[in-house]
């Protein structure tokens, strides 16, 4: 579950800040409790540990189901991630190219594997050939077991531009059939071909819907990614501020015509567990690959 620093989330923040709460969810994570489970081990009434079930509900942390007479609780995320507003860059001009997702320019995967715009799958799903499908330019979403995919897009520098900085970010996750939130996978991004690092995605998430995703969309596959930002700078290149490779600014080749940009999942990964690439109209983020330049 990924929460912003914004008002839309101060539910989730109130849940948290209550000891009772955080030991209800301390509980929860061994084992399903009941309500009187809860207040015994608690040591309050039922009518108090209801209250702090219910707001823990309300932020979407915990779930509530009645069996028989007894109404369980469970939790409904293991992970909490907050998103501080981006440190934006004032000291220089910028290019931003929003590259869709359907917009790739070669590829090469293998299932399981799929493509949705927003009103429906684009053909059947594990079917590579449907990658090549028209429509593809329309998808939201894609997803794949191994391979890679390849974006290409303009480069707008100028020959009197010193180019500062490269930031790519996009949603995206782990792909396993239907979801999965514990699935690792190596993810490998390169940029004209200089591989710039590897992240492991944490998981397939569909422990709440996206906030984008379409109501025609099942419930019970992947609802929404990570978004990841990967900064290249004169020393080095970042995602997310730590340090994933010594690639330097110098080691890119930007005196050509285009950028490539390749996501892959390679055969000899630690962990193969897919990809996963959420756009603008899919997920929690409204937007599409990103890639812009800092120069002055």
């Amino acid at each position: 579950m990924q929460v912003e620093i914004t008002n839309d989330y101060l539910p989730t923040y109130e849940a948290l800040a209550s000891k009772v709460r955080l030991r209800i969810i301390q509980l929860l994570s061994t084992s399903k409790m009941n309500i009187k489970e809860l207040a015994t081990e608690l040591q309050l009434s039922s009518a108090i540990v209801t209250m702090h079930v219910k707001k823990l509900e309300a932020a979407n942390i915990v779930k509530t189901e009645r069996l028989g007479n007894k109404k369980i609780v469970s939790l409904k995320v293991d992970k909490i991630e907050v998103n501080f507003p981006k440190k934006i860059f004032q000291a220089f001009d910028t290019i931003k190219t929003a590259i869709p997702i359907g917009h790739y320019t070669n590829y090469q995967i293998e299932p399981t594997c799929g493509l949705a715009t927003l009103t429906d799958f684009i053909g059947d799903v594990d079917y590579p050939k449907y990658f090549m499908d028209p429509r593809r330019m329309d998808a939201q979403l894609l997803w794949f077991g191994k391979g890679f995919l390849e974006y290409q897009t303009p480069n707008y520098l100028e020959s009197d531009n010193c180019l500062e900085m490269i930031e790519l970010s996009l949603e995206i996750s782990s792909e396993f059939p239907f979801a999965n939130d514990n699935w690792p996978s190596d993810i490998t991004f390169s940029l004209n071909n200089i591989e710039l690092g590897t992240w492991t995605s944490p998981g397939d998430f569909a422990d709440v819907r996206g906030k984008l995703t379409p109501s025609w969309y099942p419930d019970n596959q992947n609802q929404y990614g990570l978004l990841k930002t990967i900064r290249i700078y004169p020393h080095g290149t970042y995602l997310e501020g730590d340090l994933i490779s010594d690639v330097k600014l110098s080691d890119i080749p930007i005196d050509i015509d285009r950028w490539t940009i390749r996501i892959e999942v390679k055969d000899d990964a630690q962990h193969i567990g897919g990809c996963s690439i959420f756009g603008k109209g899919f997920g929690n983020y409204p937007q599409d690959i990103v890639l812009k330049l800092f120069y002055s």
